[in-house]
């Protein structure tokens, strides 16, 4: 019935895909990933939406009779957009419309709805073969969850895009976790003001208008995709980007921090040189017997200081036990924890360390604190990790104070005062080293 009614239907769009591929590269290249679930945070007006409503029309083309597609926005308004900008958008002639039903019909018999997430328990029963989810971070978390029981059995595939609002939505933090490689058949991208400069969808004139009217943080999270410093972070999101190093320093290693990964966590180590610049980073999923050797291996006998709380004991044990290393112990407990991410925040906000790389900046931003009738509780956000900040502050705490290693072989109730290596001298006014360049920024 497709091909015989509507012969160059599938030609159109290849041509649209084709052109996509061309005049919007950023876009087309976010849309048509080829991982089942694509994650776009972008600009306001960058291209997303139209870009995804060609690519359901697609998915739809290629479909077969009584097969179902879905556009889901936050509320019914926002859906009803999408749907008049399909229609608007389609050859004519090569669909039929239901306006009461926000539904679009094509010739091979499939459908594509336009749907709210105001009530998710609406969206449960259907068998759905691809989703666009609209507006993903002013949408409830249950509209998702339903939405996913939707493509069990036709495993289809999933767009979630929108705007950057804050850091404390599911859609926040299921970013973080694509762009970590901790969502399996996932892909995360960013369009900003600029891809969609260099695109022509918006004009550099607009573009300086919206930096002159709004907010400075409206403009970060609407035109740079850059969320907004949330309260709770403890460390503060200036000040860990102040500490940005562009790459990682070549002087040796003076301490490592590790932590072991639990279940489904991962294990994560981080090197700094003695004047707090990052030198390594490891981050592994392994059988324990691996994790050993790869912790060993890494460390090459440089001190180290590692999570010992829980499973992290025997591993401990059997680390200190190999020929020429120097592994210690802290012990998690509440206290302990306050104390380690305290000595963090200091280091942060002071500049005294040198950071880099995507998924320990992420985990640093996202990275939370609530006071309770114990003290500070310091953790990472439900669902998501912070196996490279607990790494880095026992990395930190291991360098001691100006630079001194620790010294104590089982910390966590208490800290040495170094050893007797010469270390450089520091300013604190300016954090300039003696004998150390601080390399800020400087390309190393």
């Amino acid at each position: 019935m497709y091909q015989d009614d509507y012969p160059n239907s599938p030609q159109i769009f290849e041509r649209i895909e084709f052109k996509g591929a061309d005049l919007y590269p950023v876009q087309f290249a976010a849309i048509y990933d080829p991982a089942r679930y694509s994650l776009i945070e972008a600009t306001t007006k960058a291209g997303k939406t139209a870009g995804c409503l060609v690519w359901l029309m697609d998915q739809a083309a290629h479909g077969q009779p009584g097969w179902n597609y879905w556009w889901v926005a936050p509320v019914f308004p926002v859906a009803t957009v999408a749907f008049r900008r399909m229609i608007a958008g389609m050859p004519p002639g090569m669909f039929e419309k239901n306006e009461s039903e926000l539904r679009v019909d094509l010739p091979n018999g499939t459908h594509i709805f336009f749907k709210s997430g105001e009530k998710p328990d609406n969206l449960y029963g259907e068998d759905v073969h691809a989703v666009v989810l609209d507006e993903a971070s002013r949408m409830r978390e249950e509209a998702f969850i339903a939405v996913r029981t939707t493509l069990t059995k036709t495993r289809g595939r999933v767009r979630i895009i929108g705007n950057v609002k804050g850091r404390r939505n599911w859609f926040y933090k299921m970013c973080r976790k694509a762009e970590s490689g901790d969502m399996p058949n996932a892909a995360y991208h960013k369009i900003t003001w600029k891809d969609a400069v260099s695109a022509k969808i918006l004009d550099m004139e607009e573009i300086d208008d919206a930096r002159r009217v709004l907010p400075e943080q409206a403009f970060k999270q609407l035109y740079e995709a850059d969320p907004a410093d949330d309260e709770g972070n403890p460390f503060g999101i200036e000040a860990i980007r102040a500490c940005h190093i562009p790459k990682m320093s070549l002087f040796p290693v003076q301490a490592w921090g590790w932590d072991v990964a639990r279940k489904v966590d991962w294990t994560v180590g981080i090197a700094l040189d003695r004047g707090g610049d990052m030198v390594h980073m490891e981050r592994f999923q392994k059988p324990w017997r691996d994790t050993k050797f790869a912790m060993v291996n890494a460390s090459n006998g440089k001190s180290a200081l590692m999570d010992s709380t829980g499973v992290g004991d025997p591993i401990l044990e059997d680390l200190q036990a190999a020929p020429g290393t120097n592994f210690q112990g802290y012990l998690f407990s509440p206290k302990s924890k306050q104390a380690l991410m305290e000595r963090l925040v200091v280091a942060i906000q002071h500049k005294e360390i040198g950071l880099t790389g995507e998924v320990l900046i992420n985990e640093l931003e996202s990275f939370e604190y609530e006071y309770t009738a114990h003290g500070v509780r310091y953790s990472a956000p439900d669902g998501m990790h912070d196996d490279c900040v607990c790494a880095l502050a026992l990395a930190v705490f291991g360098l001691g104070a100006r630079g001194q290693p620790f010294a104590s072989s089982r910390v966590g109730k208490a800290s040495g005062d170094g050893d007797t290596e010469t270390q450089p001298a520091y300013d604190d006014t300016n954090r300039v080293r003696a004998g150390w360049e601080d390399r800020r920024g400087l390309g190393f």
